[in-house]
């Protein structure tokens, strides 16, 4: 039986409204962010340091294979018993006003998830697949629009003519992060991962639609800008990808500062065709190698490294979670790695099991190594340590 990993000696009740807790929902001096906030850092750490990692699954109760917005359920649980201890949710399209994400999930039924995670003693993780504000077109750059979007990093920095648009929108998500509060006020911590996949160039703030430079001006501009709109329950994830060849110098090219980063992470997704066993091999090959540059990376600089986004489409090995991915994570030491979303609308897109997939005992196997971390394993994540 796979032991409990007990972070916090004393576990607070994370809900409660008494006086003792509401005194650590005010920002702290010197740091800007809530006390939870920042025990939930230490706890990552902590985690990492331990050899542990928990595992995430993005828009997991929000929709599954063949459901949708069903309360409590999930597909991860239905396969193991257990929820994930980290859960993804997206933000793209709230820049625009809408009320459902660009994935169709509705605003109010995020907040709604988030909170239930965070009332269970799990983690948030949140991305923004954001359109673009100069060639109206979506994050993914599109060849009539290319040349539009080669300038759009440009346009919504000071002095840019999307720049006073361009703030509209981060407000609208800095309005978001500080909607999350639990009915007694307590503020949500959650880790938020933007711009990222940066190495590539099929997002508009990508390696060839901007410099190093400008790059790193968004970075800043959107955790000032939180930061003037009171945000102080989030913690930021840089999360560079694999596009051609890659060193542990071009991972970093775009880093920010450490001032400005709080997670380094990673995404790389595996792509192999069914029974290829070597392109499987060359996904893991190569994710033990940028893993550790980007573990080595955070060493460095102070921060704490993750898998923020791996997976294999519909999971076409049926050992893939205990002979491809979980001897990776082993040599590493990362404090969390999230597979993608199941698609209930897109047949075949999906990276986490359900009951009857092909993978689902190897996944059970998964969830029973004492390296993995789900729901029911990680306790105090936002005491203090």
């Amino acid at each position: 039986m796979k032991k409990i990993l007990i972070i916090a000696v004393a576990i607070l009740l994370i809900v409660s409204c008494g006086s003792k807790q509401q005194k650590h929902t005010d920002p702290m001096a010197g740091t800007g962010r809530t006390e939870r906030t920042e025990n939930l850092l230490a706890s990552l750490h902590l985690i990492a340091g331990k050899g542990n990692y928990m595992f995430g699954h993005q828009d997991d109760t929000a929709y599954g294979i063949g459901w949708v917005g069903d309360d409590n359920r999930s597909d991860v649980q239905s396969v193991c018993g257990d929820k994930p201890a980290v859960i993804g949710f997206d933000l793209g399209h709230i820049e625009l006003g809408d009320s459902v994400n660009l994935d169709g999930v509705p605003f109010s039924r995020i907040r709604k998830e988030i909170l239930l995670h965070f009332e269970r003693g799990g983690m948030i993780t949140i991305s923004w697949h954001l359109d673009n504000p100069l060639s109206g077109g979506t994050s993914w750059v599109a060849g009539s629009l290319k040349e539009l979007e080669t300038h759009t990093v440009e346009s919504v920095l000071e002095g840019g003519e999307q720049h006073e648009k361009f703030l509209g929108w981060l407000d609208r998500v800095a309005d978001f992060m500080n909607s999350l509060e639990t009915p007694c006020g307590v503020r949500v911590p959650v880790v938020f991962r933007p711009w990222h996949e940066h190495v590539g160039s099929w997002f508009w703030w990508g390696q060839n639609h901007c410099t190093a430079e400008q790059y790193k001006a968004l970075w800043k501009l959107t955790v000032n800008r939180f930061k003037e709109k009171g945000v102080a329950n989030v913690l930021y994830a840089y999360s560079p990808n694999i596009a051609g060849n890659v060193s542990k110098e071009i991972l970093m090219e775009r880093y920010p500062g450490d001032e400005l980063v709080d997670i380094i992470g990673y995404d790389q997704y595996c792509s192999a065709a069914e029974g290829d066993t070597v392109a499987l091999g060359a996904y893991a090959s190569q994710l033990d190698v940028c893993l550790s540059y980007i573990c080595d990376a955070a060493r460095q600089h102070g921060k704490v490294a993750a898998l923020t986004e791996t997976g294999y489409e519909s999971i076409k090995s049926a050992d893939w979670w205990t002979r491809t991915l979980m001897p990776v994570l082993d040599r590493h030491p990362v404090c969390y790695a999230l597979v993608w979303r199941n698609a209930h609308d897109k047949p075949g897109h999906f990276y986490a099991p359900y009951p009857g997939h092909a993978s689902a005992n190897d996944f059970v196997s998964f969830y029973n190594h004492p390296n993995t971390l789900f729901l029911k394993d990680v306790k105090g994540l936002y005491t203090k340590k």
